[in-house]
């Protein structure tokens, strides 16, 4: 299967090509051989990279091998000997967060561990329409005159520079959290801790900030321990607060390997424990009622955390992370989820509008521009970036997507792997482009006059080019292997597990079924398609495509009623109705020659 497309699927019913992920089978063997796993799992970890001498120890990640020692970050020490000194001195200490997942675990795990320390503290999360991101002069101003001496922003700040030039002058003390691309100049604040500072040598650059924020707890609490500040009082434990880091680290999107492996597969144990009363009420009002995977995080939690600061009050989610009282956690639980609601009928209408613009695009030019960038007065800028999430999946193609204000336009775009979009954000907010703009490799904000949004489009189509990427290349979609129905049993999806955590740099296991009938195909929901494939031995299973609805996918698989096809998907476990039985997720399906 090394070389060619999968059952020569050259185009799909999506236009993808089917891609072996795996280059070299002999790899797999070997891990076969030394580990006694099924086939399909050493694939799996053989097409991620994973090398037979080291898939034990990539199988059991633990924080003990894997944690560096905080002071390898620069500024970290000075970061953390003031905040210990402000808790031991009793001074007011303000965590000034952003307002998605990142920066509401952020600071709720700083929040948790500072009441822990018995420190004065308290959390502002910005308005997303009314003040933007990241730190301004106004707030930090407040939060002084209400008595803070010491300001942690997370998540934010690295490029904040007249805010936090305002905050020195003011004799604020400022410590920077973040991990967002930086320049070569910093802000004027007391520490700048960010593993992508261009200074900053270190192997761990794809932390979420929440990371970076776990670390500096560690670092904190080190310095209270020397100073003997646990000697009258509890010293907390840090890695029952994992469940945060993990929840951030997931929806952040961040690489799924190294360090962060080991953050979230820990976090993942804990929060199956239920400790925190949020997290276990959201789970509650979103009918999770299984063992917390990477999936649900940034599926079915994430989106709910993150509707506060879109479509609700900005707030919302770092309380509900910080709080310790059930009834409390379940009222703002609630809210959360009628707000998310909110949030899917809004996103709806935006991706439709945005869709058929991409669309109309296409049919009267024959082709799309290397970069989508779309902009308008009636899109609602609390769904832009998941609305430019999607259509960077649908259309293959980094998508930067904007709503009009009073002529200027607030914009959010995702990346597609090879163009650094955080870089190029920056570099058009240096050229005099972008009046603000930051990010990471496949996320990033940005402000800029309305008309000069087509000058901003030609900048990004410019750089990607430089980038050796391709306009109009032809998409693939990358496969494991192949599977007979007759293999999908709960034991495999239970063996694939143990490679997980899965998400962005550690893809899901995906595999085909060659030679399928649609014995059932189904609209269920908005725009979801269900199915029953059966194998020509009679074995048959259940599948899903979800949002199939919203490209050609499913309709083709409505169409194929009675034929035999490929599926391209990724199995897992069906709870419906007490059961416990195997389903396919499918992501692509071709015609059968």
């Amino acid at each position: 299967m090394t070389g060619t497309a999968v059952f020569g699927v050259e185009r799909s019913f999506t236009g993808r090509r089917w891609r072996p992920r795996l280059a070299d089978d002999r790899i797999a063997f070997a891990i076969a051989d030394r580990l006694s796993l099924p086939e399909a799992v050493c694939r799996v970890l053989a097409a991620r990279g994973i090398a037979a001498d080291d898939a034990q120890r990539f199988l059991n990640p633990t924080l003990r091998d894997l944690l560096p020692d905080p002071s390898h970050l620069r500024d970290m020490d000075r970061a953390a000997e003031r905040i210990a000194a402000a808790v031991r001195a009793g001074e007011g200490i303000a965590i000034f967060g952003d307002y998605d997942v990142d920066g509401a675990t952020s600071s709720a795990l700083l929040l948790r561990f500072l009441r822990a320390a018995g420190a004065r503290t308290s959390v502002y999360i910005p308005d997303r329409i009314a003040e933007g991101y990241g730190p301004n002069l106004a707030a930090l101003l407040r939060l002084q005159r209400e008595g803070a001496r010491v300001v942690v922003t997370v998540d934010c700040g690295t490029t904040a520079f007249e805010a936090l030039a305002g905050a020195r002058d003011a004799g604020l003390d400022v410590i920077v959290v973040d991990h967002h691309v930086a320049e070569p100049a910093l802000p004027a604040a007391l520490a700048v801790v960010n593993p992508n500072r261009l200074d900053q040598e270190t192997p761990h650059r794809t932390l979420a900030a929440v990371g970076v924020a776990f670390l500096l707890v560690v670092a904190v609490n080190r310095a209270l321990r020397a100073q003997g500040w646990w000697a009258s009082r509890p010293e907390p434990n840090l890695l029952a607060w994992l469940d945060l880091v993990a929840l951030g680290t997931v929806c952040d999107v961040m690489p799924l390997v190294g360090l962060n492996r080991a953050l979230v597969a820990q976090g993942l144990k804990v929060m199956a424990r239920r400790g925190n009363a949020g997290l276990a009420a959201l789970a509650d009002v979103a009918r999770l009622d299984e063992r917390p995977q990477a999936f649900h995080l940034g599926y079915v939690l994430g989106p709910r955390v993150n509707a506060g600061g879109r479509v609700g009050r900005a707030d919302l989610g770092a309380r509900l992370l910080a709080t310790d009282d059930p009834r409390e956690a379940a009222e703002i639980a609630a809210e959360l989820d009628r707000h998310n609601e909110e949030r899917r009928r809004i996103e709806a209408d935006v991706l439709a509008a945005a869709t058929a613009t991409v669309e109309g695009a296409l049919a009267s030019a024959g082709a799309l521009d290397p970069v989508l960038a779309l902009a308008d007065a009636a899109w609602h800028p609390g769904v832009i970036g998941i609305v430019a999430s999607r259509l960077k999946e649908r259309f293959d193609r980094p998508a930067m997507v904007m709503a009009i204000e009073e002529g200027m336009a607030k914009g959010s775009g995702r990346s597609v792997p090879g163009f650094d979009l955080g870089a190029a954000v920056i570099a058009a907010r240096q050229a005099g482009i972008l009046t603000r703009g930051g990010g990471h490799t496949m996320a990033a904000g940005f402000a800029l006059p309305a008309d000069r949004i087509a000058e901003f489009a030609a900048f990004l189509c410019e750089r990607f080019g430089a980038c050796g990427e391709v306009a109009g290349r032809l998409p693939e979609i990358g496969l494991d292997g192949t599977l007979a129905v007759g293999a999908l049993l709960p034991e495999l999806v239970a063996e694939l597990d143990t490679v997980g955590p899965y998400g962005t740099g550690m893809p899901e296991p995906r595999f085909a079924l060659g030679h399928v009938r649609v014995a059932l195909a189904d609209p269920v929901g908005q725009s979801h398609v269900r199915c029953v494939l059966a194998a020509a031995s009679g074995e048959r299973v259940k599948a899903i495509a979800f949002r199939a609805m919203e490209g050609p996918l499913g309709p083709s698989l409505l169409a194929a009623r009675g034929r035999t096809i490929h599926v391209a998907g990724r199995p897992s476990i069906d709870l419906w109705n007490g059961g416990r039985t195997v389903q396919i997720r499918i992501d692509d399906a071709a015609p059968a020659a």
